[in-house]
C-alpha cells in the first residue's frame, strides 16, 4: 500500500535541523573562562552574526518552496534531505572566511591565515552554497515536471532557472578560488555580486516570454 507524504513532518524535522545549525554556532562562539561576555572577540561576534542572518535568509527560502507547492515525492525528501545536511556544514566556513577578512583588513598579525588557507574557504564556501541551491534548483524542477496547473508550473520553472543562477555563480567563485585569481581582494566573494544583475534580467526576459504567450 501507498502512503501520501505528510508535509508537516517533513517541515518540521527540516526546521528543527535550522534550530540545531543555529544552537551550533552559538556554541562554537563561545567565551574562555577569563572573559566576560562584552569581551567576545569582535571578529567572532560579527562572523556569528554575518552567518545567523545567512541562516535565517536560507530557511526563508527553504520555507518558501513549501509554500509554492504541496508536491512532495521521495526525490523532493531525499534532495531536501542533502540540502539540511549542507547547511549544518555549509555556516561554518561563512564565519571563518568573515574573520579571517576581517583580521586580514585590522592587519592584525599571528592569523595564520594564508592565502592558500583563504582559498579553501572560499572553496568550501562556494560548495556549500553551490550544493545547497542545487538542490533548491533540483526541488523546484522536480515539482515543476509534477506539476499540473500551468501558472503555477511557470511559476516553479521560474525558480528553477532562478536558483540556477546561484549554482553557476558559486561554480565561478570556486574555479577562481581553486585558479587564486584575485584572491588578494577577494574576488572569489565579489563574483556573488553578479547575482543580482543575472537574477533581474532572467526575471525581465522570462516575464516578456510569459507575458507574449
Amino acid at each position: 500500500m501507498k502512503f501520501l507524504h505528510n508535509i508537516n513532518r517533513i517541515e518540521a524535522f527540516s526546521d528543527a535541523v535550522f534550530a540545531f545549525a543555529a544552537t551550533l554556532m552559538v556554541v562554537s562562539l563561545g567565551t574562555d573562562n577569563d572573559l566576560s561576555v562584552l569581551q567576545i572577540d569582535l571578529a567572532k561576534f560579527i562572523g556569528f552574526g554575518a552567518s545567523f542572518f545567512v541562516l535565517v535568509m536560507l530557511w526563508k527560502v527553504h520555507y518558501n518552496f513549501f509554500r509554492r507547492t504541496q508536491y512532495i515525492d521521495n526525490w523532493i525528501i531525499a534532495l531536501n534531505s542533502v540540502l539540511l545536511f549542507v547547511v549544518l556544514y555549509y555556516v561554518f566556513p561563512l564565519k571563518s572566511i568573515i574573520g579571517s577578512l576581517l583580521n586580514l583588513i585590522s592587519g592584525e598579525s599571528g592569523t595564520g591565515m594564508t592565502n592558500d588557507g583563504l582559498a579553501q574557504l572560499f572553496e568550501l564556501y562556494g560548495l556549500g552554497f553551490f550544493l545547497i541551491f542545487l538542490c533548491l534548483s533540483l526541488m523546484y524542477y522536480r515539482a515543476y515536471k509534477k506539476c499540473k496547473a500551468i501558472e503555477a508550473a511557470l511559476d516553479l520553472l521560474f525558480y528553477t532557472r532562478h536558483f540556477a543562477i546561484f549554482v553557476g555563480v558559486a561554480l565561478l567563485s570556486i574555479i577562481l578560488s581553486k585558479i587564486r585569481i584575485g584572491l588578494h581582494i577577494g574576488l572569489p566573494g565579489i563574483s556573488y555580486f553578479l547575482m543580482a544583475p543575472l537574477c533581474h534580467f532572467h526575471a525581465v526576459q522570462f516575464d516578456k516570454r510569459r507575458t507574449s504567450k
